[in-house]
């Protein structure tokens, strides 16, 4: 059934150079989601062997001037410095899609926002009610609603599944709304005391290079000083220091000037500075903080049920595998409920179940929450470790499943993107390519509306 006139399309695919932008941006994240696999099976093996304790020495080794407060573990570096390109990449994604691409469009953007909204509150709540009455546990309620793009892509390398780009392109917008609304709660709730004038001398450097970008300058050696004075000094205000690189992130501008050619010119600083700095925060940044931070001594079946016997865990489980699938999949009703959104032809509410599922992967974003939380070290940060790989795996093996059952209808919707065709050619294409017993007839779909 087609869409009526002005109505959104649900997973309709985008326009051909978004498609093949976000193509190229899944395949660095899918390679950097192979290494974080790598880096936290090194961590958990590492962890729990005879030589666990060379694990907790290296992680807790201190680096850094004293004189600055910046003597830290070699974790909190990857958790404070490493993490922070992390989400200078994740901020100039996030203000790309909204300022040229194809989320400019409010229509487009207002389901991956809302379903990322819908992903965060409903963990909350569950977990808070898991909590409830319990010892503390509560301080850790955010820990459940992150969704970790790289793990998630890594599952998808895995399994093999030809996921159509429309999927894609909402799953990686989802899990960037996601890490936004992820560094906001760390800056508010997770920022136990706040020096002003540190956080006021940051401005500074953070002005600076917000004026030098916008003049589009691209020169190393003035830029990355000037950023890491604004980590620095972000860092010594008490909010932790990842806030700094969204900052800097939201000062680049997308499109060129009307000196360089104008918006039609070609990509403009931001997604310059993102294929820059992506292969060092999916290569380097993530697996090394997914090193530091993934491992946990579980001690065996019998440790992993009394991990799991606190509600903390328990609650990071239920938030990451039910909480993600009843929030996403509610807050896309509410949309298709009350406005004119309909479902692309070909994709429908089961995808959407296999989207909210890969949703439930919380761990980069999920862990660093937990250390803030609970303390690295602590007992309690043990139990959310454990908490967030159990609730990983499920979401993934649950992934796995309904994602394979519809893999046979994705292979055929691949085939028909990799087809270069005009608009008239496109539904004999469609029919040639979608019909069959799996399919409700053929739709209409060219590269302008899905």
């Amino acid at each position: 059934m087609n869409a009526p006139h002005g109505s959104t399309r649900v997973f309709a695919r985008g326009s051909w150079a978004e498609t093949s932008r976000i193509a190229d941006v899944l395949r660095k994240e899918t390679v950097g989601g192979v290494l974080l696999l790598a880096g936290t099976v090194a961590a958990l093996a590492w962890a729990n062997s005879p030589w666990a304790e060379s694990y907790e020495t290296l992680r807790d080794t201190r680096v850094g001037p004293a004189s600055l407060h910046l003597d830290l573990t070699l974790g909190t570096w990857a958790a404070d410095g490493l993490l922070a390109v992390f989400f200078f990449v994740a901020g100039l994604e996030l203000k790309r899609e909204f300022v040229a691409g194809d989320l400019r469009d409010p229509r487009r953007a207002a389901l991956p926002v809302a379903a990322a909204v819908g992903g965060m509150v409903v963990p909350a709540v569950l977990y808070t009610l898991v909590n409830l009455g319990g010892a503390g546990g509560l301080r850790g309620w955010a820990i459940p609603t992150a969704t970790d793009i790289a793990f998630a892509l890594a599952v998808l390398a895995v399994i093999s599944t030809h996921l159509p780009s429309a999927l894609r392109t909402f799953l990686l917008t989802l899990a960037v709304v996601d890490d936004l609304l992820a560094i906001t709660i760390i800056a508010i709730f997770y920022t136990t005391s706040l020096a002003a004038g540190w956080l006021a001398l940051a401005l500074v450097p953070l002005a600076v290079f917000g004026f030098l970008v916008q003049k589009r300058i691209r020169s190393w050696w003035l830029l990355l000083p000037l950023a890491v004075l604004t980590w620095v000094f972000v860092h010594e205000s008490g909010v932790h220091a990842t806030v700094a690189g969204v900052l800097l992130a939201f000062t680049v501008p997308v499109v060129r000037s009307e000196a360089a050619g104008g918006p039609g010119a070609g990509p403009g600083l931001a997604e310059h500075l993102e294929h820059r700095f992506r292969p060092i925060s999916a290569g380097v940044a993530v697996p090394v903080f997914a090193f530091f931070a993934a491992g946990v001594t579980v001690g065996g079946l019998s440790g992993l049920v009394e991990s799991l016997g606190d509600r903390v865990a328990l609650g990071i489980v239920v938030g990451l595998v039910a909480g993600k699938v009843v929030g996403i999949v509610g807050a896309t009703w509410l949309v298709t409920r009350f406005t004119r959104a309909e479902f692309a032809d070909d994709l429908g509410w089961p995808d959407l179940v296999g989207m909210a599922l890969l949703g439930g992967i919380g761990f980069t974003v999920s862990l660093l929450i937990g250390e803030l939380a609970f303390g690295v070290g602590s007992e309690r940060d043990d139990h959310v470790k454990v908490g967030v790989l159990v609730g990983t795996v499920l979401s993934a093996l649950l992934a796995t499943v309904v994602l394979r059952l519809r893999n046979r209808r994705y292979r055929r919707i691949s085939e028909l993107e990799q087809i270069d065709a005009d608009e008239d050619d496109v539904p004999d294409v469609y029919q040639r390519g979608l019909d069959g017993p799996d399919v409700p007839g053929p739709g209409r779909r060219t590269s302008a509306d899905g």
